[in-house]
């Protein structure tokens, strides 16, 4: 079975649909890039991904651990470049639970550090994460 199935809609808009779920969402081109921006652009939904991929397996780890991170937010900035257009940066701020001890911030930070879809974006796009407890 595929991950999902994208729909080409017209007007720089896409319809994605998880397949094993049925969940979907939209996207648009920005409006600096000839769209409506009334939705995730795709390029936001990468930025995006990346603290949701954070927040999943520090979840995981926090889970393991007995620790609850229900709450935690992230915020995400995505700065773009030209020639070619691309991601150049993400700045991410974690905001977390501050009742967790040292020892395991510094192991749900390494974890989240380390999230697949970190790995997989490419090396020359800059990624600031900021980890704020309480």
């Amino acid at each position: 079975m595929s991950t999902s199935k994208v729909t080409y809609l017209g007007d720089l808009r896409t319809e994605n649909l998880h397949t094993q779920s049925g969940n979907t969402y939209i996207t648009d081109a920005p409006i600096d890039n000839f769209g409506k921006g009334e939705a995730f652009s795709p390029t936001d939904t990468v930025a995006t991904g990346l603290a949701n991929c954070m927040l999943t397996v520090m979840g995981i780890k926090a889970r393991e651990m007995n620790i609850i991170l229900d709450g935690s937010t992230a915020e995400v900035t995505k700065i773009m470049a030209s020639n070619p257009r691309r991601i150049s940066r993400i700045d991410i701020t974690l905001r977390l639970p501050n009742e967790i001890d040292l020892q395991s911030r510094k192991i749900l930070e390494n974890t989240g550090r380390t999230c697949p879809v970190l790995y997989s974006l490419h090396p020359d796009i800059e990624k600031n994460i900021t980890f704020n407890w309480g």
